[in-house]
């Protein structure tokens, strides 16, 4: 049996475990038919499905469960001071005890404050955004709170519509990899990508 050399690693115990996934932006319907945006890096696609973790006590759990409806926006990294000047906000008029104390505040004018633009969506009723180079339509299909943790939900969404940017788009329907750069999360730090180091062998582009 080989032995592994484990004296190079220690346990810790780390308050986050956001390991450098995509930052998106969710827009959900308002009670008002205004739209919320929520900045979250919670995310994975599978097909048509996106899963969102979201925290429950937000406005955007609070309105996915009242409209099952949102768009899934995908920033690019220079976008990201936009990000950080809501990333303090909610828009719950009532803030829970936990985000006040890590400095929350209200504001529903999230468009304004983010210097960010709304764009009419297909079929959903939340806008998009426009300075965001991907838009998914997305409808919720189930909304389910884990029994082993009962801060977050786990939402499942089927993509309808997915918008790109003439910009990254090539061949009609692919993305291109060259011209497309997700804006990363990692460890509570924004990151874009670096050069690529190849591709696999799926790839059809």
């Amino acid at each position: 049996m080989m032995k592994m050399d484990t004296h190079n690693f220690k346990e810790i115990k780390p308050k986050i475990m956001y390991y450098g996934t995509p930052t998106l932006l969710l827009n959900t319907l308002n009670e008002d038919g205004t739209t919320n945006i929520s900045p979250m890096s919670s995310s994975w696609a599978l097909g048509d499905c996106i899963v969102l973790g979201i925290g429950l006590g937000g406005k955007a759990i609070e309105n996915l469960e009242r409209h099952r409806e949102c768009v899934i926006n995908l920033p690019s990294p220079n976008l990201w001071g936009n990000i950080e000047k809501i990333s303090s906000y909610t828009g719950k008029k009532e803030i829970p005890p936990y985000k006040k104390e890590i400095g929350f505040s209200y504001n529903k004018e999230k468009y304004e404050s983010a210097e960010l633009t709304p764009l009419y969506s297909k079929s959903v009723l939340p806008t998009r955004i426009k300075e965001c180079p991907i838009h998914m339509e997305a409808v919720v299909k189930t909304i389910r709170i884990p029994e082993y943790n009962s801060l977050f939900a786990i939402v499942e969404t089927q993509v309808i519509h997915f918008h790109a940017n003439d910009s990254i788009i090539q061949n009609e329907n692919y993305i291109d990899p060259s011209k497309w750069s997700p804006l990363i999360y990692n460890f509570r730090h924004y990151f874009g990508l670096g050069q690529e180091l190849g591709k696999t062998f799926r790839s059809e582009t």
